[in-house]
């Protein structure tokens, strides 16, 4: 197996991808997929492997330039890493390459190339930057025809083969083609709107080695950084001075509190960059007045913690309260033991029984002023909210 890197997507692949294979990320048009190629090849040379990377519709050197804006240095994997350069004899320009297609839009030159790379080079993962741009410029079926060619020479020679291809409006015998039975795995890429939510997506359409999953990840693609599971956002609720806005800035790289006398009067703002996850997490007020605008948020949420002064189970009666207008949503939620540092502290098992809740919801002992607790509670909600999806 060889991991693409991407978060998730190696555990929906059951691991990554068998030596021999091929992979294409369908991309629509519009969503910035390319870099899930990037990605793939870049973890393959951290894991010392070899790697190829065959561009075509820009240069090498611009292509190690992107490598570099992800925060990637590919400079210290020199030795393991080919570009196959389809771009600059396109425009005319010289190119520095050991490999080097002469006529980019000539298929059977394209061809000889690539079976050359395939027949020189060791066990490698091999990734087309743009399908899309050698079909534009050796025509759908003659690109077809190779591509059934590379993937069986990748099973020869046991390498990995993945394409990033952009669904522009080819025909649908092609599209057809390339969803359901050129690749043995076919990851979609796309966008989604819906009501204040915009985001991109990707989840696997299908796979003949993993097992069978509908799951799907939302992502961002930060710069550094690549690519970065994304939760628009997650509720962080509670009593009066349970410490909400101490655990949001606890678990953020980043966060905002409109405080008032020490008590928070509007929402803390917080952002998380954790294992492969991008979060934004919003702490509400207390106080019952403010109930309308948790109904509101809890709307738009992935997602809530539910935050407990374990030292106070006077205020349970409203911890409850507030959790009922949360679960009324159906979100997946943790509640949040805080304060276990101080005497008195009652346990999660004796906080599950005064809120008499069911024995697979999971309480979480923090402490939020130490950062106790607090990451763990989130891989907790993260993994509610993803296997959700």
């Amino acid at each position: 197996m060889i991991e693409t890197g991407i978060p998730k997507l190696d555990d929906f692949l059951g691991g990554g991808v068998p030596k021999g294979k091929s992979l294409v990320y369908y991309i629509q048009p519009g969503v910035e997929g390319e870099v899930f190629g990037m990605q793939t090849i870049f973890n393959t040379l951290k894991c010392k492997g070899t790697g190829v990377f065959i561009v075509s519709s820009t240069s090498p050197d611009t292509t190690r330039g992107q490598f570099k804006e992800f925060g990637w240095n590919i400079d210290v994997y020199n030795d393991r890493l080919f570009f196959v350069d389809a771009y600059n004899p396109l425009i005319g320009a010289p190119s520095k390459e050991k490999y080097v297609v002469l006529n980019p839009d000539n298929i059977e030159n394209f061809n000889k190339v690539i079976t050359d790379v395939i027949k020189e080079l060791p066990p490698s993962t091999i990734v087309f930057g743009s399908l899309s741009t050698i079909m534009d410029l050796c025509g759908e079926k003659e690109t077809i025809e190779a591509v059934r060619n590379w993937n069986k020479l990748a099973i020869l020679y046991d390498h990995i083969i993945v394409y990033n291809f952009t669904a522009w409006p080819y025909s649908q015998e092609t599209l057809d083609l390339l969803k359901k039975e050129m690749f043995n795995a076919v990851i979609s890429i796309g966008g989604i709107a819906e009501r204040v939510l915009f985001g991109q997506y990707f989840g696997i359409l299908k796979s003949d080695w993993a097992k069978e999953t509908k799951k799907s990840m939302l992502f961002r693609v930060l710069r550094p950084g690549g690519i970065k599971l994304f939760i628009p956002k997650i509720l962080v609720t509670g009593p009066f001075d349970a410490g909400k806005s101490t655990f949001v800035h606890a678990l953020s790289t980043r966060a905002i509190s409109v405080d008032r006398l020490g008590t928070t009067i509007a929402l803390d703002h917080g952002h998380v960059e954790y294992k492969g996850f991008s979060a934004d997490i919003f702490g509400t007020p207390s106080q019952e007045r403010f109930d309308p605008i948790i109904k509101l948020i809890s709307g738009e949420s992935m997602g809530i913690f539910l935050v407990v002064d374990s030292t106070n189970p006077t205020d349970f009666v409203r911890a409850k309260q507030m959790l009922e207008i949360t679960k009324s949503y159906g979100l997946p939620f943790v509640v949040v033991a805080n304060k276990q540092d101080l005497p008195g502290a009652m346990t999660p098992e004796e906080i599950k029984v005064q809120f008499n809740l069911p024995s697979d919801v999971p309480i979480v002992p923090a402490s939020a002023k130490d950062k106790k607790g607090v990451f763990e509670a989130f891989e907790v909600l993260i993994n509610k909210i993803t296997g959700g999806i």
